[in-house]
């Protein structure tokens, strides 16, 4: 509050509105012995020229209600209608019109006091200071108003940030929205690494990787230091820089502090507060960030242990996989593959849980891990369908699931048993690619199986069996997206690497979805095996 009564009482540019040279005289040698500053018209129109051209706008008018172009009243009237110059006060003085029905009609036409002549000196600078008191109050509140506003659209931003670089971008747009200065942000991504953002108030703000000696000395005195919470520190002006607002924030002790810069030219104890508030919305977005992250680390590292370690080592197929997971900002989904070496062949597979979420995922490893028990039990593609579609039906009665098994026989043939997955496609050695379309129903539904299709497959013969997150994709019809597939893996290399390399770039991962893709290439058949 003293602050503000000190404000209050500051010196201010004046317009002096009179066609009396004499009177402009007095009144003018009045307030510039108080401090203020003083600009002068004789009539309506300069004074209306002056408030339309002035930089800055005067704080204040004193205009005599009789002059030669038009009354006070009319000019009263003007500055209010327009929005450029609503918001100065207007001071009205008169000689002749002193009656109260001349005083109530000011008043009524906008004026925000009336003086009769002659006027005292001091009851016309305290008419003044009561007037600009008054008015700066007003600009303050209108000001915070619009700031809070300001603070939170701001707010609403941050917490709909999906990354470092977005929260960073949008707290530099939101201290710069809120006080009319480009502001800088600083802070450290969940994933390590400083951020950095930039600009605002009618500046493009950059986003970039700073690195750590570039970090401020001011970030190690501010005296945050070590603590939770939010401390706002005034930095005195340099010969390069001016003096700024500093606020450091973070919400959870032993976290890397979150800092906003501003200017601080005339910030209030209010923008203070303000800035706190927005520090601490920001650091509890990059909290949320961090938390998320770490969380979706954890939950990736453990669906990745329900995946195998690696392929076998086998005379019967060459084999190569890729599994990547969506993006930071999805949820795990329940993609997963298998291969193993089984009495009667290899066994490969590759299924989906249907949902994204950690409950899917642990789903996804019971299921896996039943595959493997009832493979290794020596049992034919379809039954192991019929033992998983019992297994799910009856431990997760609400969670259906997607899986493509092949048994590649000791044999030139494999066995395919598909519950509900996308078909695999098969690429012949003279190049004759096409899709094992038979399929059952998908695991969860208490349905049977139907025998597993087996396909005579010479030496050479490739295979793929993908998840959908490889081809789905918003607004592209599946069987589009498999035909694609199939030319695709018609152009495709020899080697299995290669052909995995090659359809993910054919179909770059959109980051929405897991994505499992296994390639088989078979070799010839060892000595003594069954024809």
């Amino acid at each position: 509050m003293k602050a503000y009564a000190a404000a209050d009482t500051e010196p201010a540019l004046i317009l002096v509105v009179d066609d009396n040279p004499t009177n402009r005289y007095i009144l003018s040698a009045c307030l510039r012995r108080a401090g203020h500053v003083v600009l002068e018209a004789e009539d309506g129109t300069g004074a209306l020229a002056l408030l339309h051209t002035a930089e800055p706008l005067p704080e204040a008018a004193i205009v005599d209600v009789r002059l030669p172009d038009m009354t006070g009243f009319d000019v009263c009237e003007r500055v209010k209608a327009d929005p450029h110059t609503a918001s100065v006060p207007v001071i009205h003085i008169s000689a002749s019109a002193i009656s109260v029905t001349d005083r109530a009609q000011g008043l009524n036409r906008g004026a925000d006091a009336y003086l009769t002549e002659p006027i005292a000196p001091d009851e016309l600078l305290a008419t003044v200071t009561a007037t600009l008191r008054y008015a700066r109050a007003r600009r303050r509140a209108e000001t915070l108003a619009e700031r809070l506003g300001g603070l939170n659209r701001a707010t609403l931003a941050l917490y709909g940030a999906g990354d470092a670089a977005a929260l960073a971008r949008g707290t530099a747009l939101g201290a710069a929205g809120i006080f009319g200065a480009a502001a800088r942000v600083l802070l450290t991504a969940p994933q390590g690494g400083l951020v950095q953002a930039a600009g605002g108030a009618g500046q493009p703000v950059t986003v970039t990787e700073p690195p750590a000696a570039g970090v401020p000395a001011l970030l190690q005195s501010h005296p945050l230091g070590a603590d939770t919470g939010v401390r706002v520190h005034i930095t005195p002006a340099t010969d390069d820089t001016p003096a700024l607002a500093v606020a450091l924030a973070r919400v959870k002790a032993g976290r890397a502090p979150l800092c906003i810069a501003v200017p601080d030219a005339g910030l209030t104890a209010d923008d203070h507060e303000l800035l706190t508030q927005l520090a601490h919305a920001s650091a509890l977005s990059l909290e949320a960030l961090r938390s998320y992250s770490e969380e979706h680390t954890l939950a990736l590292t453990l669906q990745r242990t329900f995946l195998p370690v690696s392929l076998p080592a086998t005379d019967r197929a060459e084999l190569a996989v890729r599994y990547l997971p969506a993006s930071e900002t999805t949820e795990i989904g329940g993609d997963f593959y298998e291969a193993l070496t089984v009495r009667d062949g290899l066994i490969v597979a590759v299924g989906d849980v249907a949902g994204h979420s950690l409950d899917a995922a642990v789903v996804m490893g019971e299921l896996r891990h039943a595959l493997r028990a009832y493979a290794l039990e020596g049992h034919a593609p379809h039954v192991i369908a019929g033992h998983l579609e019992h297994l799910l039906h009856t431990l997760n009665p609400n969670v259906c699931a997607t899986l493509c098994i092949m048994l590649i026989e000791s044999g030139d043939a494999v066995q395919i048993a598909n519950a509900g997955h996308l078909p695999p496609v098969l690429r012949a050695p003279d190049g004759t690619t096409w899709f094992v379309r038979e399929h059952g129903p998908m695991l969860g539904l208490g349905l049977p199986h139907p025998p597993a299709r087996r396909v005579s497959t010479p030496p050479g013969t490739q295979i793929v069996m993908v998840t959908d997150g490889l081809l789905e994709r918003r607004g592209t019809d599946i069987a589009d997206s498999l035909a694609e597939l199939r030319q695709a893996f018609a152009q495709a290399p020899a080697d299995v690497e290669d052909v995995c390399d090659h359809l993910l770039a054919r179909f770059p991962p959109d980051g929405n979805d897991d994505v499992a893709l296994l390639a088989v290439r078979l070799r010839r058949s060892p000595p003594g095996s069954r024809p």
